[in-house]
């Protein structure tokens, strides 16, 4: 079942991946004259920016494949479920939609199941699959996506579970079919892996050792996205302040930022995620120079008290944090701020707790993405014996909420009564009649327009306060002024 790969996937592999690609498109092409049923796939997609990436990757090679796409399970031919093992409630999702199409699946001979990404790199995860739900007819894990067409011929015959996975240092492949979710905005993975090795976190196991993508290969990208019209980027990477580290050129994340800022036609760029320990003061002046840079930086510090940040591995202090930040606010005034933080890591005393309150009251975060500690199997931290209680984590989870909440609150409230840049995403899901985009410091505004088209730039004035959302007046449109 395991499989050692290189990290170079040559040009002769791809072009046989995409002659396997084609012929399984001939075939469904053949169906289709024959019975004028269109062939439908759904990915199902869990957990970070990098697994959706993922996800538009594998509908690119799908859609070669003759595939369209769909939302509903009934009408789908292919499902595939594109996996996290970051959380335990993802997990358990999976298992339980898994489990949802055993009866579907059985009425719809021919219809082909299929599971990868993150979770699928964990032994213990690949054999419960195996053994509780047989009706799975392919399992592959995140360093071979590109084997997608070979792979899904193969599971088209065979009788049992078809599983491919490769334990690997991880691979980067370029020029494979993407299909975007947005056309105004897209995901630009600029690296992969990561080598911190956090003792809570599985991403290094299941992702393989960093590895930086060419910079010419990142522009070549993102060149023919802004000439097809796309506004925003997101640059992704476990830790994008990293990039570069492991290529043989003098070349690093600032400078890839400056690279990105002279191309004409994207008008914003977004990044994530940064670890603490590598922003350094070079980046903090790119991103004070780069007018294209958004203000706004997620800086994930996961726990305020140095000995639970030690037990993390996390390589830094709280008051090494707290200084960066400072430099990051006074390069970039009114710069927006988000996090990750985890309540309840083995050990965390309410005092350890209090520090982390501490930080959160000090740097004030836009918002916080707070998580309650779980046991991921394979990490050092699931090791330990002084877990916390669940009745202490919910207590001091309720209590982050509670002063997080109100910190976004008064941020918002700064925001009525001024005209910021919108990027227009398109209607509102709960209301046709109103549009909705994003400020560039990533706030969600809401808001009347008309002739207002998804990926236009709108200057619009906010009028209402909401502890997650703004709502506002249109004042100008900048691609037709309006």
């Amino acid at each position: 079942m395991i499989k050692k790969e290189s990290t170079h996937i040559s040009t002769e592999e791809l072009m046989r991946q995409n002659d396997i690609a084609q012929r399984i498109k001939a075939n469904n092409d053949s169906e289709y004259n024959n019975t004028g049923k269109i062939k439908y796939a759904r990915i199902i997609t869990y957990g970070c920016q990098q697994n959706n990436s993922d996800s538009e990757k594998l509908k690119g090679i799908l859609k070669s494949m003759g595939y369209s796409y769909t939302d509903d399970n009934q009408k789908a031919d292919v499902i595939l479920f594109n996996t996290c093992c970051v959380r335990e409630n993802a997990e358990l999702k999976l298992y339980g939609n898994i489990g949802a199409l055993k009866n579907l699946k059985a009425s719809k001979p021919g219809m082909v199941i299929g599971v990868c990404g993150c979770m699928m790199q964990q032994k213990h995860a690949v054999d419960m699959i195996k053994r509780k739900y047989k009706h799975v007819d392919l399992i592959f894990g995140t360093h071979n996506i590109y084997k997608f067409p070979e792979l899904f011929e193969k599971a088209l015959h065979e009788k049992y579970t078809l599983i491919d996975i490769m334990d690997s240092d991880g691979v980067i492949v370029e020029n494979l079919p993407i299909e975007r979710d947005e056309k105004h905005k897209a995901w630009i993975t600029i690296m992969y892996g990561c080598n911190n090795f956090c003792s809570y976190c599985i991403v290094p196991y299941v992702r393989g050792r960093e590895r930086s993508r060419n910079p010419e290969d990142i522009i070549d990208e993102l060149s023919k996205l802004s000439y097809d019209g796309c506004k925003e980027v997101m640059l992704l990477g476990q830790n994008v302040n990293s990039y570069g580290k492991d290529l043989d050129i003098n070349f690093d994340f600032a400078d890839l930022l400056y690279k990105v800022n002279e191309i004409k036609g994207i008008e914003r760029i977004r990044f994530m995620t940064s670890h603490p320990k590598d922003i350094s003061d070079k980046l903090i002046t790119a991103m004070k120079e780069c007018g294209k840079v958004c203000e706004h930086l997620h800086l994930p510090f996961q726990a305020g008290s140095n000995k639970i940040l030690k037990s993390m591995n996390r390589v830094y202090s709280k008051e090494e944090y707290l200084e960066k930040i400072a430099k990051v606010k006074k390069a970039i005034p009114g710069i927006a701020l988000t996090t990750d933080i985890i309540v309840g890591f083995p050990g965390e005393t309410d005092e350890d707790f209090e520090e982390t309150l501490d930080v959160v009251r000090k740097v004030e975060f836009d918002q916080a993405f707070t998580f309650i500690y779980s046991k991921r199997e394979g990490t050092p931290a699931a090791k330990l014996t002084n877990q916390i209680s669940e009745e202490r984590k919910h207590i001091n989870f309720d209590k982050l909420i509670e002063v997080q909440n109100k910190i976004s609150r008064e941020i918002n409230e700064g925001y009525k009564n001024n005209v910021y840049e919108v990027l227009v995403d398109g209607p509102s899901k709960t209301n046709k009649d109103i549009m909705t985009g994003r400020t560039r410091t990533g706030k969600i505004v809401n808001f009347k327009g008309d002739k207002v088209k998804i990926g236009d730039l709108v200057y619009v004035k906010i009028t209402d306060i909401f502890s997650w959302s703004l709502n506002g007046d249109l004042i100008e449109n900048k691609n037709n002024q309006s």
